[in-house]
């Protein structure tokens, strides 16, 4: 199954780093969404990437962190 895996920031610089080092992380850029107004960070994995990427998400402190099936 193919998940969002998304993360809101209170900080936008928090955000920021986050979707930085996803990209530094091989998560492939056409799979990785950042919404600077509303300081979210939605990143489209598989099941097995899960982990990851909520590890990386959390490091950076977030808000709110969940994930859902991804929708086309």
């Amino acid at each position: 199954m193919t998940l969002t895996v998304t993360a809101t920031y209170h900080d936008l610089m928090k955000a920021t780093n986050a979707y930085d080092e996803l990209i530094s992380k091989n998560f492939p850029r056409e799979k990785l969404h950042f919404d600077k107004e509303a300081h979210q960070v939605k990143v489209i994995v598989p099941d097995e990437s899960k982990p990851e990427a909520e590890e990386i998400l959390s490091r950076h402190q977030p808000d709110d962190l969940w994930a859902k099936p991804y929708e086309q």
